[in-house]
């Protein structure tokens, strides 16, 4: 039985093979475009969305083969919106992962150029999914769009970027997230159970299972942003703050955010009850999430 740091490792080789198939080559035209693509998506990412689809598919059973094309597709989605995110017009952060962000490094529009094509790439990508059948096919089709797009992530980006400088209840700060960071999580862990085939009551107790760890997630991102350093997190440490953006910590206090960590992961775990050990990697995901130090 593998560790779970093995299990990462496996996981992250996997989907960084898978990705490198996929991508354009970087010496063909028109080259910085490539260049700077695969400077986003090999910038020393967790890879935490992949891997979810890879323990999601795993846990019921699927052939590791079936998950690659899913995996791949949703780290493009999430590599695009980082680059996205730190553009000037945004966040406007210079560091991601350590490095140089996407227009810091090139520059910005070459950045929104960058962004726009891995968006682009992951449709195209799934759609050209040989082991799914049809009816698969289009279900993960419509499971990224919806998670990525207004109703998902960039709904969520949208109410966080307009909600600057305001104070936000418990449950519109909550809402914002579950878009924001939720939806792709959420989408990642549905991904890989329509790649295995899930049925009806296996996908919804996996999805209350990603909508703990979602918010999970980014309630520890919120904890980094004010415990963290820069070399460790790999971005500017206290850019929330500096934004004047509402965080669980600015509304329940660091000891109080750290406390809504812990009971989502009680709470994910339980919706893992119904299955087996083969849900290990799961459970231990979630752990992780909560004590992620970066």
């Amino acid at each position: 039985m593998l560790t779970l740091s093995e299990q990462l490792i496996k996981y992250q080789k996997e989907v960084d093979q898978a990705l490198l198939a996929r991508l354009p080559t970087q010496d063909s035209n028109p080259k910085r475009l490539h260049q700077a693509m695969h400077y986003v998506v090999f910038n020393g990412g967790k890879r935490v969305r992949p891997v979810l689809v890879y323990a999601a598919g795993e846990a019921l059973g699927a052939d590791l083969t079936a998950l690659h094309t899913p995996a791949v597709a949703v780290e493009l989605i999430h590599a695009y919106s980082l680059t996205h995110d730190d553009l000037p017009a945004m966040d406007d952060d210079d560091l991601r992962r350590g490095k140089p962000t996407c227009h810091k490094a090139y520059d910005e529009a070459t950045a929104i150029l960058t962004g726009d094509a891995l968006l682009t790439l992951a449709f195209d990508v799934l759609s050209q999914n040989s082991n799914a059948g049809a009816e698969n096919q289009l279900e993960m089709i419509k499971i990224l769009a919806k998670a990525s797009g207004a109703a998902g992530m960039v709904g969520g980006q949208a109410i966080d970027f307009f909600s600057m400088g305001q104070n936000l209840t418990l449950d519109e700060l909550k809402h914002m997230h579950a878009h924001k960071t939720g939806a792709l999580i959420n989408a990642s862990v549905l991904l890989g159970a329509c790649a295995a085939n899930a049925d009806d009551k296996q996908t919804q107790t996996l999805s209350e299972y990603a909508d703990c760890i979602g918010l999970s997630f980014q309630i520890r991102d919120d904890i980094l942003d004010v415990e963290g350093d820069t070399a460790t997190i790999g971005k500017s440490q206290g850019s929330d703050e500096a934004l004047n953006k509402p965080t669980y910590p600015a509304l329940l206090g660091l000891d109080g955010a750290k406390q809504a960590a812990l009971d989502l992961h009680d709470k994910a775990l339980v919706a893992l009850d119904i299955f087996d050990k083969k849900a290990d990697t799961l459970r231990n995901l979630s752990k992780y999430i909560v004590n992620r130090d970066k």
